[in-house]
């Protein structure tokens, strides 16, 4: 079970990734080491993105992390990258940061799941299972079969 969720995982990762990050782009490299250092760069930044998202419903108590827009982190992540602020730490950094609010400002609205039809317990069925009734062993059986001609059981003779 471990491995099957590891494995969705590492699916759902790399589904944001193209998704998001990359946007329907291709990977620049034409090389093994540049795809694997390409490759690591993608992660690094998804799994500090899911840190940052994790750190914002850890900042605010009650917040389901599916109303987190990872769109919104990446690009609040981006305009802070662009924008270069932060490199001068001259007051204490708050747990979320900019990138944060950004994601608190622009949360999803609340999913109800929509169910066609309510929930219901199926009852159990009428006939019952019955161990006992039938034989654990096979068992030999002789048939015997007596053909009966239309005309009756005389064999044809006419008295």
């Amino acid at each position: 079970m471990e491995i099957y969720h590891r494995r969705w995982q590492a699916e759902t990762c790399y589904f944001s990734l193209k998704s998001t990050i990359l946007d329907g782009r291709v990977l620049r490299s034409r090389s093994v080491p540049g795809l694997e250092q390409e490759i690591f760069a993608l992660l690094t930044v998804y799994q500090a993105l899911i840190r940052m998202a994790g750190d914002v419903t850890t900042a605010r108590p009650g917040l389901p992390a599916e109303r987190l827009s990872f769109v919104t982190l990446f690009q609040a992540a981006a305009d802070q990258i662009i924008a270069a602020h932060g490199f001068r730490l001259e007051e204490p950094v708050s747990l979320i940061g900019a990138i944060g609010r950004a994601a608190l400002d622009h949360l999803l609205p609340e999913r109800h799941r929509c169910r066609v039809k309510a929930r219901y317990r199926k009852s159990a069925s009428k006939y019952g299972f019955k161990r006992g009734d039938h034989p654990r062993r096979a068992q030999a059986y002789t048939l015997r079969i007596q053909v009966i001609p239309d005309d009756g059981l005389d064999n044809g003779s006419t008295s």
